[in-house]
């Protein structure tokens, strides 16, 4: 391995960290997926932030759980802490289909190779890490921590289950997009503040024994056995914490668990842009690390020549988890520093002048935000487009039109593609085009942006389907399909549009499915992307398929549970 340039990289071996010169680590994070230093990996984002304040990381990536647990003592303790998360994804929906069977690859790992991370990979790590070094603490993140931090059902064991923090022998919990957070705790461990001092610290949860004793700004939720006993409690409690999450300024949360209770503070304010500037502009060498010598990592081929450019969403949609780990609220970077990306792209080696996405988990919510601050910060609206969008969102798309004509003109730069979800819902209403930037971003999207064939997700074609999925009507992606189409006649285009579908969602039933395949909207289109539903933690629709209750009002909703009828629901649409 060549180590010359290690000081750009983080270790992850004792060779790697005596070649640094360190006589001591002061954090060493632990993780599922193979270490990329690239900012779409959470990982590389913690490091990196708490290396510019001064501090050493070392990264353990992939350690193996079933020998004599040498990647768990290689490096012995660190000074402050030890950081674990299961990786970019969720373990168990890293390994398992819709359908409960064994994913063969995994997209984290050295050449796809499957079975590299445990079930439940943050539990069985911190586990280790606790018997090993039973002084040390170990704080928690990442998707599984983060999505798992209150009661939730699991819908591989089919089962409710306690705040991870009630099965992990965790010492703190850091949820959504940890850079600020960690920043503070670490600061704190270091300082040795008293405990008390350290709870206070937003956007962390943890396991507090006996019974709550604070004051009435907190929301005190059903126990999880009270959850356990009552699918009805359930349901209470999720409203609650949804609502919660999609607020400016929500309480903290307390549920009670056992002879304790889990306590989840509110999280920092939405990062302003100099924030996010921060985030990025960091020296990450955008590579796997050079312990993997050519070895390819297939979700670093997917990303390596892309650019974020935000955070978070507001569309809302009930299957999803982007608003629960990244919030509601769109936080932007400055055009200066995502240019700098791509200048930076652009000057590559391995770079071949096509930028694969130039977005986020909605891309063309881009600088977007409430007309009236005030009113954002008094709303509880979990989604800013259903039922209807919100009349204070200003859905004007020249910042984003004009970001796209900056990026275009970097030298080295010959496509920019949008590979990221988009909602037409932000540019098209029932009657036609929204204002004078809608139509120019559908045809700047379709002619200069699309590679191959333009993605959108519709999701159903029934709209009590779409309602309990909280999408717009069909209706609204019938109008997509004649703007697309003119556009594309006009200038000569052979451009085809994939809608993506959902199938065996709660309250879709098999006769939900065949007039989906039925309908004269979708003829003549390619589809092969339907999708079976998959209960995740912390998303209504979970909530929904395990209590069969809607948690927006509490009546009873339809759930095809029986995996033979869902497999029939999926395929439905290709049946002739």
């Amino acid at each position: 391995m060549n180590l010359q340039n290690l000081d750009y990289m983080f270790p992850t071996s004792v060779r790697e960290v005596e070649a640094l010169g360190w006589d001591y680590i002061d954090v060493i994070l632990f993780t599922g997926d193979a270490f990329v230093d690239h900012p779409s990996f959470g990982t590389a984002c913690i490091a990196r932030y708490l290396q510019h304040f001064g501090y050493r990381v070392a990264v353990v990536p992939q350690p193996n759980w079933r020998d004599d647990l040498r990647d768990f003592r290689k490096l012995g303790a660190p000074r402050l802490y030890f950081g674990v998360n299961a990786g970019a994804m969720d373990s168990m929906v890293n390994h398992y289909t819709a359908g409960k069977r064994l994913r063969h690859d995994d997209a984290y790992t050295p050449e796809g190779k499957s079975g590299q991370r445990p079930d439940y990979a943050v539990s069985v790590y911190s586990k280790i890490l606790k018997e090993l070094y039973p002084d040390v603490p170990v704080v928690i993140g990442g998707v599984e921590a983060s999505l798992r931090r209150l009661a939730h059902y699991d819908y591989w064991k089919d089962e409710l289950l306690p705040s991870i923090l009630a099965w992990c022998p965790a010492d703190y919990l850091c949820y959504g997009m940890g850079e600020r957070p960690m920043l503070e705790l670490t600061r704190a461990i270091e300082a040795m503040r008293n405990p008390r001092e350290i709870r206070s610290i937003p956007q962390i949860a943890f396991r507090m024994s006996g019974r709550w004793k604070g004051g009435d700004d907190a929301v005190v939720l059903h126990s999880f056995e009270e959850c356990a006993a009552d699918r009805k409690a359930f349901a209470e409690n999720f409203h609650l914490i949804e609502m919660h999450a999609n607020m400016l300024h929500p309480a903290t949360i307390i549920e009670p668990t056992g002879d304790g209770y889990i306590q989840v503070n509110p999280p920092y304010p939405p990062a302003t842009e100099a924030e996010m500037d921060s985030f990025w502009d960091l020296p990450f060498t955008k590579l796997p690390h050079p312990r993997y010598k050519g070895k390819r990592i297939p979700a670093y081929d997917m990303i390596k020549d892309s650019i974020i450019t935000h955070r978070g969403c507001f569309g809302g949609c009930n299957f999803c988890t982007i608003a629960a780990h990244q919030g509601k609220f769109i936080q932007s970077r400055s055009e200066k520093s995502i240019l700098r990306e791509v200048r930076s792209l652009a000057a590559m080696p391995q770079f071949r002048g096509n930028i694969s996405d130039l977005g986020a988990p909605t891309a063309n919510m881009y600088g977007m935000r409430g007309k009236n601050p005030d009113l954002c910060g008094k709303c509880r609206r979990k989604s800013c487009l259903f039922p209807s969008p919100c009349t204070n969102m200003d859905r004007s798309h020249k910042r984003l039109l004009d970001l796209y004509s900056k990026v275009d003109s970097v030298p080295g730069v010959r496509h920019s593609y949008i590979g990221s979800g988009i909602r037409y819902d932000l540019f098209l209403d029932k009657d036609g085009f929204v204002d004078e930037t809608s139509r120019p971003y559908l045809e700047e999207l379709i002619l200069r942006h699309t590679s191959g064939r333009l993605k959108v997700a519709p999701e159903h074609t029934e709209d009590k389907v779409l309602h309990y999925m909280a999408k717009p009507s069909f209706k609204l992606f019938e109008r997509l399909r004649i703007e697309f189409e003119r556009i594309c006649r006009k200038n000569g285009l052979r451009t085809g549009i994939v809608p993506y579908f959902i199938s065996s969602h709660p309250g879709c039933t098999m006769k939900d499915m065949e007039n989906l395949s039925r309908n004269p909207s979708l003829r003549g289109i390619f589809m092969d992307q339907v999708q079976d539903f998959t209960p995740t933690p912390m998303t209504t629709s979970s909530v929904m398929y395990y209590t069969g209750i809607d948690p927006r009002d509490l009546k009873p909703v339809f759930v095809e549970r029986d995996m033979t009828r869902k497999r029939r629901q999926k395929s439905f649409f290709f049946q002739k």
